[in-house]
């Protein structure tokens, strides 16, 4: 068997590409003694891995801003080619190149059967839910890797349906496993439809995902808000109206200077935890995002809230952020009848729809959040310059098989 090597996170600031045992069809030890079921997977399907990439989620625990454990593996974004299935897996076969949503589901528990794979009850003894190369979350190997075992394949897997024509918009469909339905599901929940105006706070891959949805559910107007200019004209570039918030001047006064009035429709939160207060000074604030959306959104609009929030955060600014107690104006959003969506996207809700419009040329995602293509061996610069501040997706392509 060949050897597996995978992005490890070393310490605050750092990680490392190191080897690994090659996967088998088993579950994680953590899974299996806290829930009670067997190790062997039959059901269960080894990809090599086609693309993956670097998530601002993994750079949360880069920086130091969760209880990640050294050793922590990285990745949850995977595409891959199937290369082994076990005895139990009817409906993918070897060769097949798919999408594997981050969620880790089971397929079989209630909360799977209500279409919400982000909370899985099987897949993770510590919390419902669980992804691949993440903090708490079951102990998961990351796909950050070489090779990444897939658990209830068949459930879990989307298969694209041909591979020439796959592999053409790889770099969109690599997209698929995270970002795309997150910013898709965080316009969505917000209520993004045919005309609507949406502010889309933070510039980011996921920022600009959402910004890119609203675009495909037809919205009027999006204005995209963020401090860093190279993120903000990476927003412009795709058709986004753009506020700095570095720039003296409240949020709904900018808003007003673009669209003739203060509030809009609807908002997404891209930013979560580590989001800091407007202005050239602006400190780490983490509640600043929800009360800025709740301010500019109209009566009974919609806020949608991918932004990754956390129970534990070691470098919070005060004891209540440790433990994800944050100062949210929450008596505004009842007054104004809000609504909030929050947690994990439910991947499988929203992927093969986002497939089809890629494949079909209505939604070009790889364009949108500047889709850049590194080895595996470049993962560490690749962190260093997403944390930064560089307007790219890095995509991780391990094997070369993008640039052939």
């Amino acid at each position: 068997m060949p050897d597996n090597r995978v992005v490890v996170y070393k310490g605050p600031g750092e990680v490392a590409v190191e080897s690994i045992e090659y996967p088998k069809l088993e579950l994680p030890t953590d899974v299996v003694t806290g829930l009670k079921i067997k190790q062997k997977a039959p059901h269960a399907a080894i990809l090599k891995i086609v693309t993956t990439n670097i998530c601002g989620s993994d750079q949360h625990m880069v920086r130091g801003r969760t209880t990640a454990p050294v050793g922590q593996t990285l990745g949850h974004e995977i595409t891959g080619e199937v290369v082994e299935t076990g005895d139990d897996v009817l409906f993918v076969n070897t060769g097949d190149i798919c999408s594997v949503p981050f969620n880790i589901a089971c397929g079989r528990c209630r909360m799977c059967n209500e279409g919400k794979t982000g909370v899985c009850l099987n897949v993770n003894p510590a919390r419902p839910g669980a992804a691949y190369g993440y903090v708490d979350m079951g102990g998961w190997i990351g796909g950050q890797a070489e090779y990444v075992m897939v658990p209830y394949a068949d459930f879990n897997l989307l298969r694209f349906p041909d591979r020439e024509q796959a592999m053409e918009k790889i770099l969109d469909l690599t997209m698929l496993s995270d970002i795309f339905p997150t910013g898709y599901h965080g316009a969505v929940t917000a209520g993004v439809t045919t005309g609507s105006s949406v502010y889309i706070a933070g510039a980011g891959p996921v920022g600009l995902a959402a910004a890119h949805a609203a675009q495909v559910l037809g919205a009027g107007a999006v204005v995209v808000g963020d401090m860093i200019p190279e993120r903000l004209e990476q927003a412009r570039s795709f058709g986004c109206e753009t506020i700095d918030l570095r720039l003296d001047g409240t949020l709904p006064e900018m808003i007003e200077q673009l669209l003739g009035e203060p509030e809009v429709d609807a908002a997404v939160d891209a930013v979560g935890f580590e989001a800091r207060g407007h202005g050239k000074e602006g400190d780490e604030a983490p509640a600043t995002v929800l009360n800025s959306v709740m301010e500019v959104t109209r009566v009974g609009g919609g806020l949608g809230i991918p932004g990754l929030y956390v129970t534990g955060d070691p470098g919070a600014v005060d004891e209540g952020a440790k433990h994800g107690t944050l100062g949210v104006r929450i008596g505004l959003g009842w007054a104004k009848s809000h609504s909030f969506t929050t947690g994990q996207c439910p991947v499988k809700r929203y992927n093969r729809q986002l497939m089809n419009a890629i494949l079909s040329g209505k939604a070009q995602i790889a364009k949108a959040v500047n889709a850049t293509t590194i080895p595996l061996d470049e993962a560490p610069r690749g962190y260093r310059d997403f944390d930064g501040g560089a307007s790219r997706k890095f995509v991780i392509d391990p094997h070369g098989m993008v640039a052939a």
